[in-house]
């Protein structure tokens, strides 16, 4: 339920009206932000979006990407347009809009540092960077999402005190990188979503073809992912890791390999070739038998003379 605006808090506008922007728009307004302004690329996008607050006196107002210079004034922005295009918006606010000096910006991305926004902190904003660490294909699940996620930070003193203290308010925890490592963090987080997604794809792809469709497979396998997961929570990767590789199976990484051999399965083979190899090391440390280890490592990358011969 959305609470009234709370005084003391920073009046928001929000450029970019994708998944996240309106996420953080609705779960912003559920803790007392006032949301003045939603802009998208079109403003019938805009619009729509801001079709998603209850009450049409709580409302921000919709406007399109070309309409920056009539935004209104605003305590804080906050940018959660695609990467390619937060370079370009901070150009163009800071040549069209007359905010106050001292407002802060904010954007979203994971990948890029609050240098991207110069052009405004040139002009006297100050300005940051605030990326949570969720997965959103839901604005509405997405706003709930947010609460108690874990968020990235970095920017300017005041833009980071102000990023903090939103972080709090959505009952989260927070975390700073420096400018130099967004784009090493960024690609980690990559890896431990996104990429397991396309791991996942890629998993059911192989199901499939011995024999069960894909919405078959994907029922087949949720379970096993959560219980993962589940094992995650409260374990290293040494320690969750369990299977094969975990138990140091030479015959049957064997077996998977020749499975994993037909022309349809290369990209499967590749993918599971270079994982088993890092399953390797977390399995050396749980003292699986080295030359276990060894002989599973020359299945997976056999030593150039061997290569040769293949």
């Amino acid at each position: 339920m959305s609470k009234p605006p709370q005084k003391g808090k920073p009046t928001v506008a929000i450029i970019g009206a994708g998944r996240l922007g309106k996420a953080l728009a609705l779960a912003l307004q559920s803790s007392g932000y006032a949301i003045v302004a939603l802009v998208a690329r079109h403003r019938a996008t805009a619009q729509k979006a801001a079709r998603l607050f209850n009450k049409a006196s709580a409302r921000p107002e919709a406007l399109g990407a070309s309409q920056l210079g009539q935004l209104p004034p605003a305590s804080l922005i906050i940018i959660s347009t695609p990467d390619d295009g937060i370079a370009d918006t901070a150009e163009n606010l800071s040549n069209v809009w007359a905010g106050k000096t001292g407002t802060v910006v904010l954007h979203t991305s994971g990948a890029l540092s609050s240098e991207v926004l110069a052009p405004l902190k040139g002009r006297g904003f100050h300005t940051g960077s605030i990326h949570p660490l969720i997965s959103i294909s839901d604005p509405v699940a997405g706003a709930e999402a947010l609460r108690g996620a874990f968020y990235c930070l970095e920017g300017t003193r005041k833009a980071e005190a102000l990023a903090k203290s939103i972080v709090r308010d959505l009952g989260g925890s927070s975390f700073s990188i420096k400018a130099e490592k967004k784009a090493l963090y960024h690609a980690a987080a990559v890896m431990a979503s996104p990429h397991l997604t396309a791991l996942f794809d890629l998993a059911l792809e192989m199901l499939a073809s011995c024999g069960l469709n894909k919405t078959q497979a994907q029922k087949v396998f949720i379970p096993l992912l959560e219980s993962t997961v589940n094992n995650l929570k409260v374990s290293t990767p040494q320690q969750a890791l369990t299977g094969t590789f975990a138990r140091g199976d030479v015959a049957t990484v064997r077996r998977h390999l020749q499975a994993l051999s037909g022309k349809d399965l290369d990209e499967a083979a590749a993918v599971y070739k270079l994982l088993g190899l890092h399953s390797l090391d977390l399995a050396k440390n749980n003292k699986v038998d080295p030359k276990r280890i060894e002989e599973i490592g020359n299945l997976l990358n056999p030593p150039r003379s061997l290569r040769s011969t293949e």
